[in-house]
């Protein structure tokens, strides 16, 4: 009597169809989005006046430049604490140059570099350190950096930066009531999306969060990738001093509080995954701009700051705790299919 053998079959072909793309948690996001947005409306008449919103929508971007690349740093299953500390380093190395030179072009070129050399040296230590956590090394380097900070400000500021005209223009020149701040915005998005996406150094950064180990023994020279990525995360630490002293033109010690938070918390919402090796920058994107419109529609009907942070925690909460449910379910149905 012959046996009869049942084969398995696995399907390499990636699910499709509108079912799959609504339970995307972009097309979530997008969900979120949407009802922030409609509830603004309802909220204020003054939310959809261009030049409020683009005003505001500028204010958070400032702080959501450190959000792209921290994207980065969780995808490889690391995380960068420092970045509000590098910010207000290299806020004040920028104001500081200036103010001993006159120029402010080589006030600009000292706060990339220094970002970059800030982001290089976490990157350094956790390299030849490997047993460190990133957690703890730049738990330091965020007080190490900020001691810098204000050890060179004291209780003072620097300041004066607005006087050079084509400076404050960086933030504050629009066409029409679109500012050029957010046109650099979104050629950013595209560059990262790119990189993540669409790149062998993308794919590394995967591969990396997934399985370190393995991917050090394919060939692929971690070190190398992780010293980037903090070097970008410093390099755009140093890009976001730069509007910012262009917005405000004064820098006090308590520059960059809690950006590493909101960053964070940005990536999160976005659908980043902590342990590495997940995520989209789409998600991300979108996650910037709904925390960015929920704190506008807020603060449009005069809600306090605080209730403001309750809001903002309550729903990341509740959301992330949606999105493992979902990957639960998703999971246990996988299983029972096969």
């Amino acid at each position: 009597m012959s046996e009869v053998k049942q084969k398995r079959v696995i399907d390499a072909t990636p699910p499709g169809g509108f079912k799959h793309r609504v339970m995307r948690w972009e097309f979530m996001l997008l969900a979120l989005f949407a009802c922030v947005v409609i509830i603004n409306i309802n909220l204020s008449p003054n939310f959809l006046v261009a030049h409020n919103l683009f005003t505001n929508i500028n204010t958070f971007l400032v702080r959501s430049l450190v959000a792209l690349s921290m994207a980065y740093c969780l995808l490889l299953g690391e995380i960068d604490l420092s970045v509000g500390s590098i910010v207000v380093l290299t806020s004040t190395l920028l104001g500081i140059v200036f103010n001993a030179t006159g120029s402010i072009i080589l006030g600009i070129a000292t706060a990339l570099f220094v970002g970059t050399l800030c982001g290089a040296l976490n990157g350094f230590i956790l390299v030849k350190f490997q047993e460190l956590p990133a957690m703890i090394v730049t738990l330091g380097t965020m007080i190490l950096f900020r001691g810098f900070a204000e050890r060179i400000l004291g209780d003072g500021s620097t300041g004066g930066m607005r006087d050079v005209a084509w400076f404050a223009q960086l933030y504050d020149a629009r066409i029409g009531p679109v500012p050029y701040f957010f046109i650099f915005f979104c050629l950013l998005i595209g560059v990262f999306w790119f990189i993540m996406h669409k790149t062998p150094f993308g794919r590394q950064m995967y591969a990396i969060g997934a399985n370190r180990i393995a991917t050090n023994y394919a060939g692929i020279n971690v070190s190398k990738v992780r010293l980037i990525v903090f070097s970008i995360s410093g390099l755009m630490c140093g890009v976001s001093s730069v509007f910012f002293t262009s917005w405000m033109g004064t820098v006090r010690s308590n520059v960059g509080e809690g950006y590493e938070i909101e960053a964070i918390a940005m990536c999160v919402l976005g659908g980043m995954s902590t342990a590495g090796g997940k995520g989209t920058f789409p998600g991300v994107v979108i996650a910037i701009f709904t925390i960015g419109m929920l704190r506008f529609g807020l603060g449009l009907i005069n809600v306090n700051p605080q209730t403001v942070r309750i809001i903002i925690g309550a729903l990341l909460i509740t959301v992330v705790t949606l999105q493992n449910v979902r990957t639960s379910i998703g999971s246990k149905s996988a299983t029972k299919k096969a």
